[in-house]
């Protein structure tokens, strides 16, 4: 016997009234006749303690309709009648997605995420596949269906238990709609030799609002896969975040000193603290390097502040205290370093001469905070050595390209660099053949009357693209008083960038191998135009350098998992380069690599390539300090066929227990026969309290 509400049961404890009224009596119930009370003392009959129990009958029936009552408000039902649970369905295809993104380092939401899957692969059939996933900013495969089914059935759920035990939650962001998209069409994948499968994802996360959802839209998702939401709520959401902010001026030439780091501090919407400190972290520690600065930022809000940097060590770690969360409270800061680069110039003026082009050329690279560009004027007779080849970004000839001279400059052609070739006289034109060989240039001289303009220009080629603008777009007002006219039919694949405004060719691009030959049909010397002193010389020169050896690497920040881009290195110093860590683990870079991707960690990572250092910060993604709960019916806005978590192993057994059990109970109806029972016992019970009553009365004397 079991009972659906056995609370009810305490009211049987009201039996213990009959008791007490059978045992406890105010007054007497016996009445003698007696003469007048004139000459004695009022005196009210006195209790004794030897009350003993009446009517016993009367007693247990009273007692028995109480019990019977509190029997059937417990809504009884027989145990041993429990119809046996149904199948579960279908066997599951399941994808468990674990997150473990630098949020998930919180307090112990690692630990719960844990227990949580080893509950989930507990409850696995034996017909049923899991596959197991983590992701952050990507998606890694832990447990394969291949490797679960391979497995024996008792030892699948401990397989995958040890591939997420072996784990840790890195840095990196949270990219959820790359996991998503990449669990559903593992879920849809066709299974082999199985039947009929019930297809599912069930992602285990904190779901915090910095997650990544913007692929989500639009997505067309498999009918046949649904996904179970199993949100791990953390311990607080309320947080505090520190970012560091690019520097305002780009610019600034590297001899004003470090620049003040920008940083901004953002406090949640829910934070109970206002007050924090920011200031540099002392190596080792958690103190502060120096005196930190105070900051008010209310709930919901951010506030920009400048700290000055350390005097002889620019780079370091920045710290926020007064928080609650502190793993998103360190920002690394490193200052842009200049990358040296090296333009070679082959000519024949002499250093000084204002009137010639290597004079202007020399003044178009001012130093910056970015790179630094040095013009090395090389005779174009002596062939320049192989290594200086090697190392240049950029080559510039004004002079005819001797056939030792285009010997020396294919290889940096081969290389992916740039040649700007600007032929001094017409008869010049035809030694571009020494750069391309098979390219046939012919070129006449013209001398407009007053001067030419340019009249058309191609901004949809990268060396005209910055100019695109229509504030940077205007090249009317450079004069041209010569230039030579270019007949291209020899050069089919030359691309025209810039005409004059009588037609004729004034900027070609001409493919060699791996590189190009730009070709100009006018020098800017003030001889032959304004170029050199109109607005447009610096940013056009600083384009051709661009496009010869790419845009300078100005971005000195990166999150956790970003490669970070190689700057050009001596041939000497790239074989022996390496990168060293914020662990001190030194990595050697392979041959030809461009960029560096093991950046698992927030620090400072350290290009290191003889006596020079380049140092990169890597932080943690801004979006992982957005700790707010992202609601699930935000992700079915989305279009994610999302289903209502499932709840605890042990919940749901006692749930569908208790289901069972109002059904069955509802089915017997045991307590209508409780209660026609005490229906029964009252109409007994009233009619043998009456007939003790009318016996009593019968033997009581009659007064006379």
């Amino acid at each position: 016997m079991n009972f659906l509400a056995p609370w009810f049961w305490l009211g049987a404890l009201a039996v213990a009234g009959p008791l007490i009224f059978h045992l406890v009596r105010r007054t007497t119930r016996e009445r003698v006749p007696f003469s007048s009370l004139l000459f004695l003392r009022p005196a009210p009959p006195r209790l004794t303690r030897r009350n003993r129990l009446e009517h016993l009958l009367l007693l247990a029936l009273r007692c028995l309709v109480l019990v019977l009552l509190a029997a059937g408000f417990a809504r009884p039902f027989l145990h041993q009648l429990f119809p046996a649970l149904a199948p579960e369905g279908p066997a599951r295809r399941t994808v468990l997605l674990v997150d473990t993104s630098a949020s998930m380092r919180r307090g112990d939401l690692w630990s719960r995420a844990l227990a949580r899957a080893d509950a989930l692969l507990r409850r696995a059939g034996p017909a049923d596949q899991v596959a197991v996933l983590t992701f952050d900013h990507t998606v890694t495969p832990r447990v394969t269906f291949e490797q679960w089914n391979a497995a024996p059935v008792t030892e699948r759920a401990a397989l995958a238990r040890a591939q997420l035990a072996a784990i840790q939650p890195g840095w990196a962001a949270t990219h959820l709609d790359t996991a998503l998209i990449r669990a559903a069409e593992l879920a849809a994948e066709p299974a082999p030799a199985a039947g009929e499968l019930a297809r599912q994802v069930v992602v285990l996360s904190d779901l915090q609002t910095g997650s990544r959802t913007a692929a989500l839209q639009g997505h067309e998702w498999p009918r046949e896969v649904t996904f179970r939401f199993e949100p791990l709520p953390p311990p607080r959401a309320s947080n505090a975040a520190l970012h560091w902010l690019p520097e305002s001026d780009e610019t600034a030439p590297p001899t004003e000193g470090p620049a003040a780091v920008r940083l901004r501090v953002v406090n949640a919407p829910d934070a109970t603290r206002e007050q924090f400190r920011v200031g540099w972290a002392a190596a080792g520690s958690a103190d502060f390097a120096a005196p930190p600065l105070e900051v008010y930022v209310p709930p919901g809000q951010s506030r920009v502040v400048a700290l000055a940097p350390l005097p002889n060590a620019p780079a370091g770690a920045v710290r926020l205290t007064g928080d609650d969360e502190p793993f998103d409270n360190l920002v690394f800061v490193a200052p842009p370093q200049p990358v040296p680069l090296r333009v070679l110039y082959f000519g024949r003026e002499a250093a000084g001469d204002p009137r010639s082009a290597r004079f202007f050329l020399e003044r178009a690279f001012p130093p910056t905070r970015h790179r630094e560009v040095r013009v090395l004027a090389l005779d174009p007779a002596q062939p320049p050595p192989a290594a200086v080849i090697e190392d240049a970004a950029l080559a510039v000839v004004t002079v005819p390209c001797s056939p030792a001279l285009g010997a020396a400059l294919r290889p940096l052609l081969a290389r992916g660099r740039a040649v700007l070739f600007v032929p001094p006289e017409a008869a010049a034109a035809a030694s571009l053949a020494e750069l391309v060989p098979g390219a046939r240039l012919a070129a006449e001289e013209r001398q407009p009357a007053d001067y030419a303009l340019l009249g058309e220009l191609d901004f949809r080629h990268p060396l005209l693209a910055p100019f695109a603008d229509p504030r940077f777009s205007d090249f009317s007002k450079i004069r041209f008083w010569r230039h030579r006219r270019l007949d291209l039919a020899g050069c089919p694949e030359a691309r025209v960038l810039a005409r004059f405004d009588s037609g004729d060719p004034a900027m070609v691009d001409l493919p060699a191998g791996r590189g190009r030959v730009l070709v100009w049909a006018a020098g800017w010397q003030p001889a032959e135009s304004q170029l050199a002193l109109a607005t447009k010389f610096v940013p056009l020169l600083h384009s051709v350098l661009d496009l010869s050896a790419g845009p300078p690497p100005t971005a000195v920040q990166f999150s956790v998992g970003e490669p970070i881009p190689l700057p050009e290195l001596p041939a000497a110093a790239r074989a022996a380069a390496a990168m060293r860590g914020p662990d001190g683990a030194v990595t050697p870079l392979p041959a030809g690599a461009t960029q560096f991707e093991r950046t698992d960690a927030p620090g400072l990572y350290e290009l290191v390539a003889g006596e020079t250092v380049w140092r990169r910060a890597v932080n943690l993604a801004p979006g992982e300090s957005r700790l707010e709960p992202l609601a699930v019916e935000e992700l079915e806005r989305l279009g994610v066929p999302a289903t209502p978590a499932s709840p605890p192993p042990a919940l749901a057994a006692a749930r569908q227990q208790r289901l069972l059990a109002a059904e069955l109970e509802n089915r017997q109806k045991l307590w209508r026969w409780c209660l026609l029972a005490a229906l029964g016992l009252v109409a007994l019970e009233t009619f043998l309290a009456g007939r003790a009553a009318r016996r009593h009365a019968m033997l009581q004397p009659v007064s006379s």
